[in-house]
Parts: C-alpha cells; sequence; structure tokens
C-alpha cells in the first residue's frame, strides 16, 4: 500500500521567508499592539515570546487576553500580493507527481490561507485534505490533538504516514505516534525524532526510493 504524505505549508511547499513571513510578522505585532496598548516594539517581542511558548502567537493571546480566534487570523493573513509573491520549492510539482499515495496538508495556518496558498502554487488537485488551525481547536503543531484529529478524520494508521516538516519539533510529535519523519532543513542533521533529512524539498522522491519506501 502506497504511503500517505502528511505535509507542511509555509517553508515546506513554498519559501515563506522574502514576503509572507516578514509581512504576518508585521500584521500580527500591529494586533498584539492594538489588542494589549503595547508599543510596536514591545508588540513584536510578546509575539515572538508567545510563539516560541505556544507555538503560536494566538495561543497565548487567547490564554492571556481572550482574544477571538477566527478575528485574529482574519486579520493577520491578509496578503494584497500573495499570488505574485509565493516562491514555490525548487521542483515542486514533479516532486508531488513522483510521490504515489494520497496527501494531507497540515497546517498551523488558517483554513482559508492554506487554500489560498495552494491555489496560488496550483497544486491543490494534489491533496485530498487540509487539516489547518481551525479544525484542531486551535491547538497547534506539536499538539497532539490536530495528528488524532488528522488520522480520525481521514482515516489513517500513523504507520503508513509520512510526515515532511520544517519544524523539527513537530516531527517529533508525528513520530511519536508512528509516523516516519522527514525533515526539510538547510543544515538537517538525523537525530531523535527524525528518520530522514533533506537540505531540500526536490531531494525527496529519490531519497525516499533509496529507503525502499516507495
Amino acid at each position: 500500500m502506497p504511503p500517505t504524505w502528511i505535509f507542511d505549508l509555509d517553508n515546506t511547499l513554498h519559501d515563506a521567508e522574502p514576503y509572507i513571513f516578514p509581512e504576518m510578522n508585521r500584521l500580527m505585532t500591529a494586533y498584539v499592539a492594538a489588542h494589549t496598548g503595547l508599543s510596536r516594539d514591545e508588540a513584536d517581542a510578546l509575539r515572538l515570546h508567545y510563539w516560541q511558548r505556544y507555538g503560536t502567537t494566538l495561543s497565548g493571546l487567547q490564554k492571556h487576553y481572550g482574544v477571538d480566534a477566527e478575528h485574529f487570523l482574519h486579520h493577520t493573513h491578509q496578503f494584497a500580493q500573495l499570488p505574485q509573491a509565493l516562491l514555490p520549492m525548487r521542483a515542486l510539482h514533479a516532486v508531488l507527481r513522483q510521490l504515489p499515495g494520497r496527501k494531507i496538508l497540515f497546517t498551523n495556518a488558517p483554513s482559508a490561507y492554506a487554500h489560498a496558498v495552494l491555489r496560488g502554487l496550483r497544486i491543490a488537485h494534489h491533496f485530498e485534505g487540509v487539516i489547518a488551525i481551525q479544525h484542531t481547536a486551535y491547538r497547534p503543531k506539536p499538539h497532539f490533538a490536530g495528528y488524532r484529529q488528522l488520522l480520525r478524520q481521514h482515516r489513517l494508521a500513523a504507520a503508513n504516514c509520512i510526515m515532511v516538516e520544517d519544524t523539527r519539533a513537530n516531527l517529533l510529535s508525528a513520530k511519536r505516534l508512528g509516523m516516519r519523519t522527514i525533515w526539510l532543513n538547510p543544515r538537517p542533521w538525523h537525530g531523535h525524532g527524525v528518520d530522514l533529512a533533506l537540505r531540500e524539498l526536490s531531494e525527496l522522491p529519490r531519497a525516499v526510493r533509496r529507503l525502499g519506501w516507495l
């Protein structure tokens, strides 16, 4: 049976560093400042602190300020230049075509943004489902809730899933549930929770064939 591929989105299928992440950080800092009364610099530091402590800025704002999740997500994921700014990872279309099996997107981003990026990259047809932050009761990866929701909703056995991520902490949860894990990182190293480490997505099909995963 072919494996089921669980893909992250930002910095896995496209490069979010040049435009998406800086603009998202700017929007989130502005939102934090507006809802806390902090200065821009203080709000930026708090945004980063919440992201590091809770996995998302949203989680911190919910816990400490009671913000409405959908209001936050709507106002922090407005990208006027999104289609033009998307930078697909090298050989993205070829990689997805070469991987047999079901493909599901699993992201801490909101659903509307995730679908917009898939459409903009012209790869939506490769994915049979999207698990976004709304589908996990706003509990982000690496919290186990989202992984379990994904497995239940799509009737998957963890042992038949391969998760592809740029964030190692998110792979650790997948590994504990029994998934195989692939870490994309410019300076990869194999360690606890990582079955395969690659510098870029384009290396994926050849690497998994070499391991006999296909």
